[in-house]
C-alpha cells in the first residue's frame, strides 16, 4: 500500500515514520490565503478555526491526488494532506517568522492554555477507480508552564524552532520541556493526530498496518 504525504512538513514526515510509515512526500500547490479569501468572501463570514484548518487539509490532499492521479495512474494507495492552527483565547496564532513576535507570543502563552485544531484529509487512490475521500478535525488543547523565564523564551527564540511552526512550539523538540500538558491526541499538537488517521484510513477500506512500510 503506496502512501504519500501532500506536504514538506519534516515534523509531519518524522510521525509518520515514527508510526511505520515511510511515505513519498510531494509539496501542494495552493495558495492557502487565497482561497480562504475565496470561501469567505463568497460566505460573507470568517472562517471558525475548525473550517479554516479542514478546508486547506482537503485543498492540499486533493491538489496532490488529482495530480498523482494524473501523472501514475498506477498508484494504489492514500494520500494525506494536513494543516493546523493554534488558536488563544480566539485569537489565531499562525507562524511567528520573527524572533520578535515568537518572544512576545510566548510572553503571552506561559502559564495558559490554547487549542491546537488540525485538518486532516485522506483520498484513496485505486487504478481504475475514481478517488474517495474521508476527511475530519482533531483537537488538543496544550498548556504552557507558567514558571518559564524570559531567559528560557529568549534562549528557545534563538534556536530557531518557533519561528516557522503555528503557535511558536513544539511538543517533541526543545519546546517540550515548557508545556506541562496536553489533554488529546499528543501527535495532534506535532502536526497530525494518527488515531484520527488510522480512522480515516479504515473508513476508506484500508486496514492501518497495511499502510506501514515493512508490511
Amino acid at each position: 500500500m503506496r502512501v504519500c504525504l501532500a506536504s514538506t512538513s519534516p515534523a509531519r514526515l518524522m510521525l509518520l515514520r515514527q508510526a511505520g510509515i515511510d511515505p513519498q512526500t510531494m509539496a501542494p500547490d495552493v495558495d492557502e490565503e487565497a482561497i480562504v479569501s475565496a470561501v469567505q468572501s463568497a460566505e460573507g463570514r470568517m472562517l471558525e478555526p475548525e473550517e479554516y484548518v479542514l478546508l486547506l487539509a482537503r485543498r492540499k490532499a486533493a491538489d496532490v491526488a488529482s495530480r498523482i492521479a494524473a501523472d501514475d495512474p498506477g498508484f494504489d494507495g492514500v494520500v494525506i494532506g494536513g494543516d493546523s492552527m493554534f488558536v488563544l483565547d480566539g485569537r489565531i496564532l499562525g507562524k511567528p517568522y520573527t524572533p520578535e513576535t515568537a518572544t512576545q507570543r510566548w510572553r503571552e502563552m506561559r502559564g495558559r492554555t490554547g487549542v491546537l485544531h488540525s485538518g486532516h484529509s485522506v483520498f484513496r487512490l485505486t487504478p481504475g477507480a475514481a478517488p474517495v475521500e474521508a476527511h475530519a478535525v482533531a483537537e488538543a488543547s496544550v498548556t504552557f508552564a507558567a514558571d518559564v523565564t524570559d531567559d528560557e523564551i529568549d534562549a528557545y527564540v534563538a534556536t530557531g524552532e518557533p519561528l516557522l511552526v503555528a503557535g511558536a512550539f513544539t511538543v517533541d523538540s526543545l519546546g517540550g520541556a515548557f508545556i506541562e500538558r496536553v489533554d488529546g491526541d499528543p501527535s495532534t499538537v506535532v502536526g497530525m493526530s494518527l488515531s484520527t488517521l488510522r480512522r480515516l484510513v479504515r473508513s476508506l477500506g484500508v486496514g492501518w498496518p497495511d499502510t506501514w512500510t515493512s508490511s
